[in-house]
């Protein structure tokens, strides 16, 4: 059983298949591409399309850039699935995985009934967790709140004043469509930092890949952390990537600094990220004292993890 029909799932879809085993995957949408059918139109991914590619299948190169458009990666996962004709179930949205005897069951809450798999993958992801942090004030704020997840592009913050809050990829992405419509400004723990314009997502994966296995690799906070994506870079050439430290405390009306500079606005974005969807394993009762589901093996010697 493979809970999940985005990427991970159809990945696992495709060699499950290839290794002849008897799977399903359930996947909670009701139409194919997972949680990019639901990200902003502009969003685009910070690796080229050969490097962004699931097994078996290229992803096409679009025009332009390079790097595909949500549109793009919404279309490829869609054709994926179809090519492949992976057994998928939706929607069908797992709400508990328990303990069965022999088999695990694996209980969906609505007509798609409960299933019985003796392994379960859970390829759930992370956009269903939007993660936003708690700061003094947050209910207070009388403006708008957004996060990456619900973000649907610049038009509705239109003449508005916004603020970003993130130091990522997202952040900087958001940032440079809504500075062209609105007056922004864009907040972050630390400093942000652009990858050298030749240093995309292909680079960071194999620098991740060597830091995994060579304990003296480079770090890769030490390049940078956004990659200069065409859109980033126009906003990096007009001056619009100016970062401010980040607020202490929100207000009625905006956010107000340590020092007590206060700043109005209308909408706050939060791109603060996400974490893993895993409530539907709680009744495994998988997590250690610490909170961090414990697995056997690891990735860095070549043994995966069995949970």
């Amino acid at each position: 059983m493979v809970i999940g029909g985005g990427q991970a799932g159809l990945a696992s879809g495709y060699y499950l298949r290839r290794a002849g085993a008897d799977f399903v995957i359930l996947d909670a949408y009701d139409e194919p591409g997972g949680a990019w059918q639901h990200a902003w139109p502009s969003l685009r991914l910070f690796s080229p399309a050969p490097y962004s590619s699931l097994p078996g299948r290229m992803m096409p190169v679009p025009e332009g850039s390079g790097y595909p458009s949500a549109a793009d990666t919404l279309a490829y996962l869609t054709d994926y699935e179809r090519r492949y004709e992976l057994p998928i179930v939706r929607p069908a949205r797992v709400r508990a995985v328990r303990n069965g005897g022999e088999r695990l069951a694996v209980e969906t809450g609505t007509s798609a009934g409960t299933w019985h798999a003796r392994i379960v993958i859970s390829a759930t992801g992370t956009w269903g967790g939007a993660y936003v942090p708690y700061y003094p004030g947050i209910g207070d704020f009388r403006g708008r709140q957004l996060h990456t997840a619900t973000y649907m592009g610049p038009a509705p913050l239109r003449g508005q004043r916004v603020v970003i809050v993130g130091g990522g990829n997202s952040a900087a992405q958001i940032l440079a469509e809504v500075s062209t419509v609105a007056d922004t400004t864009w907040v972050t723990l630390r400093p942000p930092r652009l990858l050298p314009d030749d240093i995309d997502g292909r680079a960071l994966f194999d620098l991740a890949t060597q830091r995994a296995r060579l304990a003296d690799a480079p770090a890769i906070g030490d390049l940078g952390v956004i990659v200069a994506v065409p859109a980033v870079c126009e906003a990096r050439g007009r001056g619009a990537l100016k970062a401010e430290p980040m607020f202490a405390r929100l207000t009625a009306d905006g956010v107000a600094w340590v020092d007590g500079t206060t700043l109005a606005c209308d909408t706050i974005v939060w791109c603060t990220g996400f974490r893993p969807v895993l409530s539907h394993l709680a009744p495994l009762k998988l997590r250690g004292s610490d909170g961090v589901i414990l697995t056997q093996g690891d990735f860095t010697s070549g043994n995966w993890p069995h949970v």
